[in-house]
């Protein structure tokens, strides 16, 4: 009976060569694509986030709605951060590309 019962350890050292390097390359292959994937994920959402405040930054409404006054308007300060935001958003565009067309190369999946 104590033979039909193989522990997973006792397996784990019978394995050849071929059986540890093909999992070892599986293991490793598959934190890499999860680690690629979230990092494409992280600059896509840091992309969206930055439109929104770009897109913020244009919001020169009334103080209130009853006012006629409007908050307090800098230009020099806007288009300052307007091209700050600009230029961050074509480099992570440029970024996030490179970062798909590698993915897909290198995992052979569609992101």
């Amino acid at each position: 009976m104590e033979d039909d019962l193989k522990p997973r350890f006792i397996q784990s050292l019978q394995r050849n060569n071929d059986q540890i390097r093909e999992d070892r390359a599986r293991t490793i292959g598959a934190d890499s694509e999860l680690i690629y994937r979230r990092r494409v994920e992280d600059i896509d959402l840091k992309i969206k986030r930055l439109e929104r405040e770009q897109e913020a930054l244009i919001d020169i409404s009334p103080l209130d709605r009853n006012s006629l006054t409007f908050a307090d308007f800098q230009p020099e300060a806007f288009v300052q951060k307007d091209i700050e935001y600009s230029l961050t958003l074509r480099n992570l565009n440029i970024q996030l590309e490179v970062a798909v067309k590698r993915f897909e190369y290198l995992f052979g999946k569609t992101f």
